[in-house]
């Protein structure tokens, strides 16, 4: 008995829990879930584009305002700083509490301070959706325009509760906002069939508030897997700690693959990325670069047991400096699930990098390049994170 407590700490069960592809399927579920509201809506996210897509949520939301659902809407004050005034108006003059979550300092080229990182939408405290999807025609079917490769996960649940809570703390917490009292349905109860129960744990990071949870899941992780781990991060750039417990894991015979950028949106990143190529194939880590569009998804699965999914890359930023949101789930048919997408995704979708072929592919010039970018986000990464890993 106490065995299975510690395995399962932490863990809530009755919940239901289903993995969406980014693109168009993940944005009809997004205005499902939308119409769906009878009492209240929290949504978080990062970037909310004034375009096709941004439009498209907003007029659900707008609908959802209609029927006297009660709505709080908050965006990353840098990412989501291009909204236009009269988009914003829209929303207020609907009824909807609009807030940014605002930097120590930003400007449209610059920021200095937390991001608000983490993507996520909680209805009436029984359904909600979480991953790295932003709201921006990038993640979503365009003609002629793939969507980014990401994922997300839609719950049933008592986890929706857990994550109703999160969302008011962050916007009571980190706002001046009036304290007004959410609307909700009398005597809610979750009836999930037992067939379709998920263990679920919900990790945050905040470097202020020194939450430090989805860096111990990854530890967590390297820690346990026995046979395989596989790895799909948009933005690869491991710290120490994260590096040495991951060459562990190879050694005890855990076979790990990285699924990562072939082609990316910030250059500078992929770069520095690419020097940390010969450290993966000096510790026999398959490594496989995603070819079709920019890889942004973040999700991480061990051995058809075991997935931790959600607003957290593999590097110190989110480790250190973002406040990220993931989900752990515990639970087979899941992480199966999960396991299977991921490999199809790299017999199909992705170019196998090698020693051989890198060394082909780059030359002295650019190998320096990639170094030279390397030490520069370091840098960047120890000069904003210093003091908070000081006390972690």
């Amino acid at each position: 008995m106490r065995k299975e407590k510690s395995i399962n700490e932490g863990y809530s069960d009755n919940n239901k829990i289903k993995l969406v592809p980014g693109g168009r399927t993940y944005f009809d579920q997004l205005i499902r879930v939308i119409s769906m509201a009878e009492y209240s809506i929290q949504f978080q996210v990062y970037i909310f584009e004034d375009d096709e897509t941004g439009h498209e949520v907003k007029t659900a939301l707008l609908k959802a305002a209609g029927r006297k659902v009660q709505i709080f809407l908050m965006a990353d004050g840098y990412a989501s700083q291009n909204l236009s005034k009269a988009f914003i108006q829209d929303l207020k003059e609907a009824g909807i509490h609009f807030r940014y979550f605002e930097p120590l300092f930003k400007n449209r080229h610059a920021y200095f301070g937390r991001r608000l990182h983490h993507k996520i939408i909680v209805v009436d405290e029984r359904y909600a959706m979480l991953g790295g999807i932003n709201i921006s025609n990038h993640y979503n079917d365009m003609p002629g325009q793939p969507a980014w490769m990401d994922f997300a996960v839609s719950i049933e649940g008592n986890m929706s509760k857990q994550l109703s809570a999160v969302c008011q703390k962050i916007w009571y917490g980190l706002t001046q906002a009036k304290k007004v009292i959410l609307k909700k349905a009398d005597n809610l109860t979750y009836d999930i069939p037992s067939s379709e129960n998920a263990l679920l744990r919900l990790r945050r990071n905040d470097w202020v508030n020194k939450k430090n949870q989805i860096f111990k899941s990854y530890i967590e992780m390297f820690g346990k897997a026995k046979d395989e781990i596989i790895i799909m991060s948009g933005y690869f750039l491991p710290g120490h700690i994260m590096r040495k417990n991951m060459a562990k894991a190879v050694k005890r015979g855990v076979k790990v693959k990285l699924i990562l950028a072939g082609i990316s949106d910030v250059m500078l990143a992929k770069h520095a990325e690419r020097y940390m190529y010969n450290w993966v194939f000096k510790n026999n880590i398959e490594l496989y670069e995603y070819k079709l569009s920019i890889l942004h998804g973040k999700v991480s699965v061990y051995d058809c047991k075991w997935v931790t999914i959600g607003s957290f890359n593999v590097n110190d930023i989110s480790a250190f400096a973002s406040i990220e949101l993931n989900m752990d789930v515990s639970n087979t048919d899941f992480a199966t699930l999960t396991r299977n997408t991921l490999q199809q995704i790299i017999e199909k979708d992705c170019t196998q990098m090698s020693k051989e072929k890198y060394n082909v592919e780059t030359n002295i010039f650019s190998r320096f390049f990639d170094h030279c970018c390397y030490l520069l986000i370091r840098f960047l990464f120890f000069l904003f994170t210093f003091n908070f890993k000081q006390k972690i």
